[in-house]
This record gives structure tokens, sequence and C-alpha cells, in this order.
């Protein structure tokens, strides 16, 4: 039955900083980060990605990786980076991170859009880069995009999706975040995606990053829940998209899943008037209004 199997607790991965500030426009100062994320930090989250460590010249808004992660209170969370390459790990390694998170598309167009390579060419790299990070300490997260489909519904070869999955955890990647990039998710395929990768690890090593773009990404967070799934990626106020999906709402925002999960009774560790506070920083650091609904609406009735 519907809530038979709810957990006491879940974690929240925040991506804001990383995923959520990259595709702004306007580039945002280092001050301004570090304002975010402390806010962010204030909260009480406690997984972060901080930054990418991809060349400045393909996203020139995170060119300042070093500089940011050098004014972190690094004992204060988990800050993970995006790393693409063993060039970007080398720096992750100098800068002291203790995770970093890897990139693939479930379909062959988007990787190669978004990655300009083949997937098994970006598998052979990734390779690399995990077993160099794993032989370090780091811990490491395998992200899966498009894995609900890219030009419409339903249009990712579920067997390739698969191979990746278990590619990426025979090479050592300890848990592997599920994105629906283009915002099409609904409960019953999300359903049948997360059962066909329960088959690839467990629950506990699984992560649903889902953005609400047609405005179905806590229907599936539902669906992630009472199939096991412990770990959900939401970004501040809604911040972020996809520069492939236009008009894009951005990433599940993390104070409406934070509201929800509450309501539920599932603890997260995060407070959700910290959470308000932090939204207002994220729209005062990007200069606009954000699409988060609790951001817009508050948490209470208007008296």
């Amino acid at each position: 039955m519907l809530f038979d199997s709810l957990p006491d607790r879940v974690t929240v991965y925040e991506v804001s900083p990383r995923d959520g500030l990259q595709n702004e426009r306007a580039t945002v100062p280092t001050a301004g980060k570090l304002r975010l994320i402390l806010a962010l930090l204030d909260a009480g989250l406690q997984r972060i990605e901080a930054t990418s460590f991809v060349s400045p010249k393909w996203v020139p808004q995170l060119a300042d990786a070093e500089e940011l992660l050098a004014q972190l209170p690094q004992q204060a969370a988990r800050f993970s980076a995006l790393c693409p390459n063993v060039r970007g790990l080398a720096r992750a390694r100098q800068s002291g991170v203790s995770e970093i998170a890897v990139f693939i598309s479930a379909s062959e167009d988007h990787n190669r859009r978004n990655l300009n390579d083949s997937v098994d060419n970006t598998l052979a790299r990734l390779r690399e880069v995990v077993q160099e990070a794993r032989a370090s300490g780091i811990f490491v997260r395998g992200c899966i995009s498009t894995l609900w489909g890219f030009r419409q519904v339903d249009d990712i070869d579920m067997t390739l999706a698969l191979r990746i999955g278990h590619a990426l955890r025979d090479m050592g990647c300890d848990e592997l975040s599920l994105g629906d990039t283009m915002g099409i998710a609904t409960p019953k395929r999300t359903r049948d995606v997360l059962l066909r990768f329960l088959d690839v690890c467990p629950g506990s090593a699984l992560c649903m990053h889902m953005h609400d773009t047609r405005g179905t990404a806590l229907a599936n967070v539902l669906v992630g829940l009472e199939l096991g799934l412990r770990g959900f990626d939401a970004a501040i106020g809604g911040l972020g998209g996809c520069p492939f999906a236009p008009g894009a709402a951005g990433n599940l925002a993390t104070e409406d899943l934070v509201y929800m999960l509450h309501g539920m009774g599932i603890e997260t560790g995060v407070s959700l008037d910290k959470l308000l506070a932090a939204g207002n920083v994220a729209a005062a650091v990007v200069g606009r209004a954000l699409p988060g609904k609790v951001h817009a609406a508050g948490l209470r009735p208007s008296s």
C-alpha cells in the first residue's frame, strides 16, 4: 500500500552551486557563490556540489573552482566537484576535495552534444578518472543524464543505459545519480526505470536527480521513496536547467523537496526556515526571481 515503506530519514544532495549556477548567463562572482554556499550550510545541508573542474573555456561560470574551494569551511560538509577527466581530477586533489562526480549521458546524441564524444569513449575516459580517484581515497558519484529520454519520452535504449550503470559501478563509483535532464518523467515510467537500476546496485547507492520542467518531480521522488531510495538531488529555488530543454524550469527546488519530506514525517537534517533564507540569497546572487514553489509562496498561508 502507498506510504507503507517510507524511510525515517533521507539525504538531500544540494547541486545549486555547480549545476544551478553553471547555466546562468551573467557570471556570478566568487563572493556571491561563497555567500550562497554558506547560507546552504546554515540551513543544515551536508552534501553540496560546489563547483566543477571542467575547462574554463567551456564553462567560464565555474573558472574560479580553486579560489572558491579554498574559502570554504572544509569540515562543515562534504563538498563535491564535477571532474570530467584526469586533468580535472588533478585539480580536485590539489584543492583537497573528498568527493567528486563524473558525468555521462544515456543518450548517444546528448552525450555527443554535451561532451563531444561517444558513450563508449566517455566510459573509457571516466574509468581512468574513477580508478585514480578511488586510489586516492576520494568518494565518487556516477551521474547518468537523460535517463528518461532526450528528444522524447522513452527514446533511451535501456540496454545501453543499464550497461552504463554496470560499467560505472564496476569501475568503482560509490553511488549513481539518475537524471531526468529534460524533465519528462512520470511516476509509472519512473518506477520502471528505478526497478531496472535496482538490479545494478542497491537503493542505498542510488540517487534521483529530477528536473521539474513539467511539474512532476515530486511525484517521481515519491516513487523513489517507496522503492527504497534514500538520496535526492535538488537545487535551492529550482536553479539550473538544461541548454537542450528550452524553457525548462530547472532542478527540483530544495525547499519543495524538504517541505514535502518533512510534511510526511521524513527527517532531512535541514531547516526549512533557513532554506527560505538561502533561497533569498540565491535569488539575490543571480539577480532574478526563482521558480521554486515554496520559495514563492512561503511556508504558511498569509493571514
